[in-house]
């Protein structure tokens, strides 16, 4: 990805869902003005998704996902349609590709249900009109519109990219405007306020870059008009001497947390780029009330530290090394560190103790929030990398004190028995 475009985390993601061979890539393919999907008349063309990013204005950036028909067959065909179903959870908005000669069926139906279950934005896309005299495609519109009871469908071409406009705009009216979305800094600062941001270098830092979140964090204080100073963790006490004034804020990664804090003067408010991604994909005060569970781990239990994305690791990984290290450590309990990566869970999340999760710059909030309710409907607590860190280095509360349903959720945790 250029380090000018947005992350696809960052990115609203439009889900094109429908039976096999209905065109879905063509739909795809048609929006972006590009030939990104394969398009062939045989059945199962589309196996894994295929992503797709673009500017849809004026929303902003967003990635339309092609997919696996949801009625495919035979062995393959269930683990393309495994594949589809897992998109379900991350999809911000889904279109729905239907052919206008076939219509709308019981398919249609308990797939539509299935997305409103979930609160997922659908617009109708009735493809393939060229088949149908100009008179009859009126009648197939609102033909379809009863049979589902959508109320928002298009009529489309995608041979002669009739409709493209009008699916366009009717995304851009599903979607919440982006002033509308959770910053992720902005509304902790005014205009003109000095925030400051500890940055390590290290070896896992991208040669000749910063890492993903405090490009994100930076990009976020420079559009609510703050000042933002970058220093690495040994030059910060002499940062905050030479500044002449108090920063509003200091941000911090979380692995220098310990020293970051003793070097920050205590009426200076401190949190790390982690708990800023907790706050902005998922729920911060669940995360918050995970970091308690450690208190009641025992011997042999079970932690699974989960990652949204794969990446090398090196001799001293945050996730592989670090994180149980400092876990046990901490606990001084014989714990059984299980590890997983990419999109999805194990399938039966019931046998741990406790779910570590990544700072999810990888996923879009819906996706997160998704893989919270699974933990919580599993019974099991979940805290991810930030907060955990700033647990077991004793930055807490310090480091949610900017946050009152984050501290909310602390105070109700240490009440609870344990």
């Amino acid at each position: 990805m250029s380090l000018n475009a947005t992350p696809r985390g960052e990115r609203t993601h439009i889900a094109v869902f429908g039976r096999t061979n209905v065109g879905k890539s063509s739909v795809v393919n048609a929006l972006t003005g590009q030939e990104t999907a394969v398009v062939s008349p045989v059945r199962g063309t589309t196996t894994d998704p295929v992503y797709k990013a673009m500017e849809l204005l004026p929303l902003g950036p967003v990635v339309l996902i092609d997919t696996a028909g949801l009625d495919d067959e035979g062995m393959l065909g269930e683990l393309r349609k495994q594949k589809t179903r897992e998109l379900i959870h991350r999809a911000d908005l889904a279109l729905l590709v239907i052919d206008a000669l076939a219509g709308a069926d019981d398919f249609y139906r308990e797939l539509l249900a299935e997305l409103r279950q979930r609160n997922i934005p659908v617009v109708g896309v009735l493809n393939k009109v060229d088949t149908l005299l100009d008179a009859d495609t009126g009648v197939a519109l609102d033909e379809v519109k009863a049979q589902l009871g959508l109320p928002e469908c298009v009529a489309f071409s995608a041979l002669d990219s009739r409709g493209v406009p009008e699916l366009k705009r009717a995304i851009v009216a599903a979607l919440p405007h982006e002033e509308e979305r959770f910053r992720l800094v902005g509304d902790l600062v005014a205009p003109g306020d000095l925030v400051v941001l500890v940055v390590p270098i290290d070896n896992a830092a991208p040669k000749g870059r910063l890492i993903l979140p405090q490009q994100q964090t930076i990009r976020d204080l420079l559009e609510s008009d703050a000042i933002a100073v970058v220093t690495k963790e040994h030059e910060l006490r002499a940062t905050l001497e030479r500044l002449g004034t108090k920063p509003r804020l200091v941000i911090t990664d979380s692995q220098v947390f310990l020293k970051v804090a003793a070097d920050t003067p205590r009426d200076v408010p401190l949190t790390s780029f982690s708990i800023l991604f907790a706050r902005h994909k998922g729920d911060l005060g669940e995360l918050v009330r995970g970091a308690r569970a450690v208190e009641n781990l025992r011997d042999g239990d079970r932690v699974l530290i989960a990652e949204a994305c794969t990446h090398h690791q090196q001799s001293d990984d945050i996730g592989t090394v670090k994180i149980p290290r400092w876990l046990r450590q901490s606990t001084g309990k014989q714990l059984q560190i299980e590890h997983v990566s990419g999109f999805s869970y194990p399938p039966d999340l019931s046998r741990y103790a406790l779910i570590v999760h990544c700072g999810a710059c990888m996923l879009n909030r819906r996706a997160m929030l998704h893989r919270l309710g699974e933990a919580e409907a599993a019974g099991v607590p979940i805290v991810n990398y930030g907060v955990l860190i700033a647990y077991l280095h004793g930055v807490f509360p310090r480091a949610i004190e900017l946050f009152p349903s984050a501290m909310m959720a602390w105070e109700e945790a240490a009440r609870e028995p344990q």
